[in-house]
């Protein structure tokens, strides 16, 4: 039985200038030690997703409009917000985008890595203490039990990632959602980052959500991807079919932008055009009006996932008709 089960999730934000879709019929499984990487431009509904499964979309404005999200047998779509605070933070843990807005500017770091122990395990403060210093320790962070006693501002970029990293794993959860996590720290700290993550879902077990716009990273970390556009799924794959057998025209164009994939010298590739505006959402494909291969039938004909290969998913009507071969 799959750890989570996500079917037909559709979320929108009603304001005064119309409803935004912002996720649209969004379907995947996540098995236990598994990694799954959520990729796509800004504005392609990956963080809303994952914040839609967790129940932290504002209502109102967001609202949850379709769709179940099946956590070990329990809807968390469904759930009651005390129910939901028994699972977030101890089986479901998150790395917030911004380290620096997500962390408690008032707080030593020391209280806020114990809160959701002391919450979720209801143990004594000196033993929470104890768990902090060892996770703290864990997360690379030298002098730990000095770090414990500072405040988010005096530690740098990276640090208050590994501290982010400290508090979501302090639980030991089965399941790390992972928004971003490298966004804004130089390529070094960005390795590791990753390499921590990596060691940590190898000691604990969990599975783990990668949320990117950066296939280059995703490529190296995750066993399977989804694609996301306009707040749609566009492919779904193993991490080696996605690269080497592509099935979208989009993921193409992601996958070209890759700077490392470029002749040196030449000119970085880009997708032309601008992603669709969201308050006014475009029959058939959303990707038509940006895509080379395009034709009449894509921007009039309603657009679903199908397999186009054993475990390989695409939403691209020409592939799926068999007279596009990208």
């Amino acid at each position: 039985m799959p750890l989570l089960t996500v079917e037909n999730l559709s979320a929108a934000f009603h304001t005064r200038n119309g409803v935004v879709r912002a996720v649209q019929d969004v379907s995947f499984q996540l098995e236990r030690g598994e990694t799954l990487g959520i990729v796509g431009e800004s504005g392609s509904g990956k963080s809303v997703t994952c914040y839609a499964i967790l129940g932290l979309v504002p209502q109102p404005p967001g609202r949850i409009e379709a769709g179940r999200a099946l956590f070990g047998g329990v809807d968390l779509l469904a759930c009651s917000h005390r129910q939901l605070n028994r699972i977030r933070g101890r089986r479901i843990s998150m790395i917030f985008q911004d380290a620096m807005t997500s962390l408690n500017p008032f707080l030593r770091i020391g209280e806020q890595l114990i809160e959701p122990l002391m919450i979720h395990e209801k143990i004594a403060r000196s033993a929470a203490t104890d768990r902090a210093l060892v996770m703290l320790d864990e997360a690379g962070i030298s002098e730990a039990e000095h770090r414990l006693k500072m405040y988010p501002h005096e530690f740098s970029g990276g640090m208050r990632q590994r501290v982010m990293i400290a508090m979501a794993l302090i639980t030991k959860p089965d399941l790390l959602i992972a928004d971003e996590p490298t966004t804004a720290l130089d390529v070094t700290v960005q390795a590791q980052i990753l390499e921590l993550i990596r060691k940590m879902q190898n000691e604990l077990g969990m599975a783990v959500i990668l949320v990117s716009h950066d296939l280059g990273i995703v490529s190296g970390f995750c066993n399977r991807v989804l694609v996301m556009y306009a707040g749609r799924v566009m492919e779904s794959a193993r991490t080696d079919d996605l690269f080497y057998h592509t099935k979208h025209p989009y993921t193409r164009g992601l996958r070209n932008s890759i700077p490392a994939l470029q002749m040196k010298g030449a000119e970085l590739h880009t997708i032309p055009g601008q992603p669709p505006d969201p308050h006014h959402p475009l029959p058939g494909c959303p990707f038509a009006p940006r895509c080379a291969h395009a034709v009449e039938y894509c921007a009039r004909e309603e657009i679903v996932m199908l397999e186009a290969a054993p475990q390989h998913g695409t939403a691209c009507l020409r592939v799926q008709k068999e007279n596009l071969s990208i």
